[in-house]
């Protein structure tokens, strides 16, 4: 876990989800931690156990997907030396490490049927056997797990056992994404600037311009705030002049002219062409006034090459093939100086 990592926002959604963590974390119960990559299941996990009684006990943390199915129970549970090939050596599994502390489970619905057996009969009866021996070991751990899968669904599949889904799901904390997390981008956004700027060395701290924090809050954020960090500290690091706001931001770190051509599918070949290159979708449906369209599409063009340029007008101008006084005329049109400057 990265302990420089902070919660950091001030939506509803998220201050529930944080006030739902600190509710829960003097129980001795499981806690089933539920979100979308990048919302930060981990750090929910780290607060259960540092606002807990064991909080001077080991937090013992474990990924679930970050390792082949035969060595998962090797890992939870422990092995005798001889038990299987390779095993030169008694070796405690993190049930034992994590004894009086919390053990994180993420990423738990890869687990397979077999180590879901063995855990549940740990989280029921507190005690764990090491593979190759016939002698319990007992544990005190309090268990927190994390997935972004669907398990309630998984259990109706058959997929994942019912029973120790019960066990799991004390108390459930599901993350909101930070697509719905009102008024925390920008919170955000100024927390990784400030951070990173200072990294950097820079003597203060410009800011962002008017239509990269727009385009920031329009984006969907798949990755959330992980994503959200790596854009921020990405266009600061790109940035020469801490005198200027951030005028250019990058959501997609492969975008490239240059980068490898994917195969058609034959689906593309067969009468569906894939839209040409550089073409963008539009909801033409929603159009119910072309001229405000049209200069809204323009503004966001011109605004995104100047920030992309440093807002140099001449280099600006020569990408857009256009003049130089085209180019200020669209400035003066849309007001870009009184943002952008």
């Amino acid at each position: 876990m990265e302990r420089e990592n902070q919660f950091i926002g001030q939506s509803g959604p998220f201050l529930d989800a944080v006030e739902r963590a600190s509710r829960a974390a003097p129980m001795r119960r499981p806690v089933l931690v539920i979100g979308e990559r990048g919302t930060g299941k981990e750090l929910i996990a780290e607060r259960l156990h540092r606002l807990s009684t064991r909080w001077d006990e080991p937090l013992v943390t474990m990924n679930c997907a970050a390792l082949p199915e035969t060595l998962i129970e090797a890992e939870l549970f422990g092995h005798e030396a001889g038990a299987f090939t390779g095993a030169t050596k008694q070796r405690v599994g993190r049930f034992e490490e994590a004894d009086k502390g919390t053990l994180f489970l993420d990423e738990l619905g890869t687990l397979s049927m077999g180590a879901q057996e063995r855990l549940l009969r740990a989280v029921e009866y507190g005690e764990v056997t090491r593979i190759g021996s016939s002698r319990p070991v007992r544990v005190d751990v309090r268990i927190v797990a994390a997935t972004n899968e669907d398990l309630p669904s998984k259990a109706d599949r058959g997929e994942f056992r019912a029973d120790l889904l019960d066990r799991l799901s004390f108390e459930v904390i599901t993350l909101p994404p930070l697509r719905v997390r009102e008024g925390d981008i920008e919170v955000l956004a100024d927390y990784f600037g400030r951070r990173m700027a200072a990294e950097l060395g820079w003597e203060g701290w410009p800011g962002f311009a008017s239509h990269v924090r727009e385009q920031m809050e329009k984006h969907d954020w798949p990755g959330n705030v992980r994503e959200l960090r790596n854009v921020v500290e990405r266009a600061i690091y790109r940035w020469d002049d801490w005198n200027e706001p951030i005028g250019h931001v990058i959501f997609d770190p492969f975008d490239s002219p240059w980068k490898p051509a994917q195969p058609k599918s034959r689906v593309e070949g067969a009468g569906n062409p894939a839209p040409p290159a550089g073409e963008v979708s539009q909801d033409f449906e929603s159009i119910d006034d072309l001229r405000s369209a049209v200069d809204s599409h323009e503004r966001a063009i011109v605004e995104h090459a100047l920030g992309k340029h440093r807002w140099n007008q001449r280099q600006t101008a020569k990408a857009l093939g256009l003049s130089y006084d085209q180019l200020r005329h669209c400035i003066k049109k849309h007001a870009l100086m009184e943002e952008g400057g």
